[in-house]
């Protein structure tokens, strides 16, 4: 019963911290704001704080655990690198004079 109440609780911390990221990246309304809004580097601290958790839990989790935590990780740096491309693209376009 403990070990079900758990795996819920780290299950919503992460999908918290994702939400976030997702948010910070742009890929989400802020739910306050009603806007978009994109700050990377608020991004990245959730993405740290997440692959800090995941280096810490290591061995404590079960496999349903370790999986989710991983597909997590990896869709928010797939989509962090999506979104550092797209800035540094309209960056350059930006600093190109005509």
């Amino acid at each position: 019963m403990k070990e079900e109440k758990n795996t819920s609780l780290l299950f919503s911390l992460i999908m918290t911290f994702q939400a976030a990221a997702m948010q910070q990246m742009g890929k989400l309304k802020n739910s306050i704001s009603d806007k978009i809004e994109k700050d990377l580097q608020q991004a990245q601290l959730s993405i740290d704080i997440l692959d800090m958790l995941e280096e810490k839990t290591k061995g404590n989790l079960s496999d349903d655990e370790s999986r989710f935590f991983k597909g997590v990780l990896q869709e928010l740096k797939l989509n962090y690198v999506d979104e550092s491309t797209k800035e540094q693209q309209s960056s350059d376009k930006e600093q190109t004079p005509s």
